[in-house]
C-alpha cells in the first residue's frame, strides 16, 4: 500500500465544504483541518503510483475551491500503534 500526503490550499471560506469532498473521495482515508501555510492534510492510500495521478491531479485538484496541492509521498510507516503489536509479539496475556 502507498501512502501520499497531500498538503492542500484552498479557498479559506469554503475550508469545511472543500474538506468533506475530499473525504469523500475513494482512496482519501483522512482529511485533516490544520493551522499554517496549508488549510487541508489529505492521507491518501493506493495500491499502485499510478494511482496517485487519477486521485491527486485528477480529483482532488479539480474540487471548486483548491487552489494548490504539494504532494509527499511515504517511503515507510511509523506509529505508536503499530510499536506496540510489535513487541506484544509472544508474549501472553
Amino acid at each position: 500500500m502507498i501512502t501520499a500526503i497531500v498538503l492542500i490550499k484552498t479557498s479559506v471560506d469554503r475550508i469545511p465544504e472543500i474538506a468533506e469532498s475530499i473525504a469523500a473521495l475513494e482512496n482519501v482515508s483522512e482529511v485533516y483541518s490544520v493551522t499554517g501555510t496549508y488549510d487541508l492534510v489529505a492521507l491518501v492510500r493506493v495500491a499502485r503510483h499510478d494511482d496517485l495521478a487519477d486521485i491527486i491531479p485528477g480529483r482532488i485538484s479539480k474540487i471548486p475551491g483548491v487552489q494548490v496541492t504539494d504532494t509527499h509521498v511515504a517511503f515507510r510507516t511509523y506509529s505508536q500503534h503499530d510499536l506496540e503489536a510489535a513487541f506484544a509479539i509472544g508474549l501472553d496475556s
